[in-house]
């Protein structure tokens, strides 16, 4: 909102200052700025709120040192990170962009599905929360509406960097005046440490014949689906301890905002050989308030947590990720720079269908870890959840320079 006051102001009244707010990168810093602040100031706020209203998380016993101990820690934090990143959103960014708009309903639906959950394990005492065929229906719902949108909105298009071939032939019918195509829509993504790396979901259908392309977008929605759906749940089994979600979320998002400007810069994108994504650098507002929202909940919830971000938190963390990644094309980046994700995710699919098989084959189950997520076996090895936090986060930040180098080794 304050975008469109102060763009108004500098192109009738010339006020001084107006035109820094055509910047992305004051604009990033306001949203980052406030965003911390709010997240800050206003999340102890929230958090004494919650205590008043005994929104308590109830503890399984598991077994695990100091667990015990985390009963009625008020949950429903996620609400921290959410206030904490709209409203810099709604004040510094452009509301009209279609990126933007994305992330603002990605932002809100999920937060919903994830505080249903909560009110549901609070409120009703039902340890379950929400069954978990509507989160997955809910899940799917935001993945089908961002593909669709992805996929037909006019105003999602790319720009591809011209190879020497494509030179040429436009070189014979007319003057070039960029090293890019013209914008068009594409079902492009980028495949990490591979040269000209582009790869089209269309090809996948090439085996079908010719008019199976005009069917593409059924497989880009089931893939942003599943991306979705993936990355959300991998974020909520991850939030398992404190510190541990919020603090891996900041670093993988830190990492996208990094893409974001860069493909939405044509100088970047042209000087590194990438995609050049118009109107995706007003994503990287979005994602230093996230960062600042992110940051500042992370100052209640490291060790001991006074605050737990509930599924409130990470579902929304996860399913923000999914459409950055999907968005900037770097969906296929995921594996690595979400790794964290991915091998809370793999534990527990690896520890549940051993245990299955094992107890099919002999009789009795056998476990490959102490305990699954991932974060618990190093907890029954005896570490201290905040040492488990910060080895994690180290790993985080391996996994995201090594994402970020992407942008050059290929």
């Amino acid at each position: 909102m304050l975008y469109y006051l102060f763009e108004y102001l500098d192109k009738h009244h010339n006020l001084a200052g107006a035109g820094l707010f055509q910047y992305i990168s004051f604009r990033s810093a306001m949203a980052f700025s406030f965003s911390l602040l709010i997240s800050t100031i206003y999340g102890r706020k929230i958090i004494d709120k919650l205590r008043r209203l005994q929104v308590g998380e109830s503890i399984r016993d598991l077994g695990l040192k100091g667990q015990v101990e985390k009963t009625g820690t008020p949950t429903m934090g996620g609400l921290i990170i959410i206030f904490a990143t709209l409203v810099p959103v709604f004040l510094f960014a452009k509301l009209h962009n279609i990126y933007i708009f994305l992330l603002i309903v990605t932002t809100i639906w999920m937060g919903a599905i994830g505080f249903i959950d909560d009110y549901i394990k609070v409120f009703k005492k039902n340890k379950e929360g929400l069954q978990g065929r509507f989160k997955i229906v809910g899940q799917i719902i935001l993945g089908a509406f961002v593909g669709f949108v992805l996929y037909f909105n006019p105003d999602v298009v790319v720009k591809e960097k011209l190879r020497g071939d494509q030179i040429v032939k436009i070189e014979q019918l007319t003057t070039p005046t960029s090293d890019f195509t013209e914008a068009h829509k594409s079902t492009k993504t980028t495949i990490p440490f591979v040269k000209n790396n582009e790869f089209d979901y269309a090809s996948l259908l090439s085996w079908a014949g010719k008019g199976a392309k005009d069917y593409v977008w059924i497989l880009f929605v089931a893939i942003v689906i599943f991306i979705v759906t993936a990355v959300s749940n991998g974020a909520n089994l991850t939030d398992g301890i404190d510190g541990l979600a919020a603090g891996s979320s900041a670093i993988i998002v830190l990492a996208l905002a990094i893409f974001s400007w860069v493909s939405g810069n044509i100088i970047f994108a042209d000087y590194l050989d990438v995609m050049y994504i118009p109107n995706s650098g007003e994503m990287t507002i979005f994602l230093s308030a996230f960062v600042g929202g992110l940051i500042g909940f992370l100052w209640y919830n490291t060790y001991p947590a006074q605050v737990f971000m509930g599924d409130t938190g990470s579902l929304t963390i996860g399913g923000i990720i999914a459409v950055l990644a999907i968005a900037v094309r770097k969906e296929l980046l995921l594996p690595i720079l979400a790794g964290v994700f991915l091998i809370e995710n793999l534990s527990v699919v690896m520890q549940v269908s051993y245990f299955k098989y094992t107890r099919k084959k002999y009789g009795t189950g056998k476990r490959i870890f102490l305990m699954s997520p991932l974060h618990h076996h190093y907890q029954k090895r005896g570490y201290h959840e905040s040492k488990i936090a910060t080895r994690f986060w180290i790993v985080g930040i391996l996994l995201a320079v090594i994402s970020i180098v992407t942008l050059k080794v290929r």
